[in-house]
């Protein structure tokens, strides 16, 4: 007998909090690459860490677009529930 299938909705709420999980990971990720070379004490990992800005420029930008999706899909959840 095969397993019972947990309601769509149930697999939304997943899905959506995994969205805002990658969103959140993503947005720390570039804040840490951006601000490394402000906080680092070695000269060459300040060196390093300068080099990859546009990494942590991506990294952040992709964190609040995944959390802009994340808020999209709640209102829309929000609106249909009504």
């Amino acid at each position: 007998m095969p397993a019972p299938r947990p309601p769509a909705s149930a697999a939304t709420a997943k899905a959506d909090k995994e969205l805002l999980l990658k969103g959140v990971t993503c947005a720390l990720i570039g804040l840490v690459i951006l601000l490394a070379p402000y906080v680092a004490r070695s000269g060459s990992v300040r060196e390093l860490m300068a080099q990859a800005t546009v990494v942590g420029w991506f990294a952040l930008v992709l964190g609040l677009a995944f959390g802009v999706q994340y808020g999209v899909r709640r209102a829309r959840a929000a609106r249909k529930a009504q």
